[in-house]
């Protein structure tokens, strides 16, 4: 009877595993087929993609999408463009951030809980509503169609990252801080020579997302940037609309798809540190 009881719950799991196992590829699937639907649109005529019905595969392949990419936008300008975005925002914005989370987390500072709403009652602003305004402070420092005004902001932290930063430090004992402390450390030296390298984890994760957000932003760049030749990656993507009155979808596609692939790199190289950063504590390993 025992026997014959187990094996109806092996049988049970193994049927429960099986139709989640199931829901999952589904799921995933209908994640990723738009994906390889844009994928296999790069190769597609245009005059396939305009036909009616959808097939999936194209019925003569061909690679002119991807030069044509080139010829029409400056493509490869864009990426060093998103890049010198990019790099100087990630660097120095996450080291502002997490020393800002520091302060908040490891320091007695006065009316700190105070502070802390305060900056976070900022997040509930959109940025629709601010960007008048901001335009306005840079058209009259003449630094439109310039890519200082995507720097200059970032440079001082991200209040989302900042709050992620003190949840993490929490898990962090006090008590290496004291030993420092007692070994003759300032907070700013406890800070680089024993938080950070705790931190890095959710340093690397927060990074990652911040660079996705640089990477897709639209709506800043096409405020502040008019001419291609100072233009990030997204603004010269839309650009690719206008072309055969914006129903040239395989040279679209093309341009979504080239500008995904740095995006998938990152991904795949900084996704060890995402399952780490989700542990509040395993900074203290």
């Amino acid at each position: 009877m025992e026997q014959t009881i187990k094996k109806t719950n092996q049988v049970l799991s193994a049927v429960v595993l099986g139709a989640m196992y199931a829901v999952m590829i589904v799921l995933a699937f209908t994640m990723i087929f738009p994906y390889i639907y844009m994928v296999l649109t790069t190769f597609k005529p245009m005059q396939e993609t305009v036909q009616a019905g959808m097939h999936l595969f194209p019925v003569h392949w061909t690679a002119e999408a991807y030069a044509e990419v080139w010829e029409l936008v400056p493509f490869g300008r864009g990426i060093l463009n998103t890049m010198t975005v990019e790099i100087p925002v990630i660097l120095v914005g996450t080291f502002t951030s997490a020393l800002g989370a520091f302060a908040f987390a490891k320091m007695r500072l006065p009316c700190s809980r105070a502070l802390l709403l305060t900056l976070m009652s900022s997040m509930m602003v959109p940025f629709a509503a601010l960007f008048l305004p901001q335009y306005q402070i840079w058209s009259s420092l003449n630094l439109t169609n310039n890519l200082l005004p995507l720097i200059l902001p970032g440079l001082f932290g991200n209040i989302s990252m900042v709050f992620f930063f003190i949840q993490f430090m929490g898990g962090i004992p006090n008590a290496l801080l004291e030993a420092a402390k007692i070994d003759g450390c300032g907070y700013f030296k406890s800070f680089v020579h024993i938080m950070l390298p705790l931190l890095w984890p959710a340093m690397a994760a927060q990074g990652v997302f911040w660079f996705l957000g640089i990477w897709n932003d639209y709506f800043a760049p096409s405020i502040y940037l008019t001419r291609e030749d100072v233009m990030t990656l997204q603004p010269l993507i839309n650009r690719l609309n206008a072309t055969q009155g914006g129903r040239d979808f395989p040279l679209v596609m093309t341009g979504a798809f080239l500008s995904s692939i740095p995006l998938i790199a990152v991904y795949l190289i900084f996704q060890k540190y995402f399952m780490s950063a989700l542990s509040i504590t395993s900074g203290i390993k």
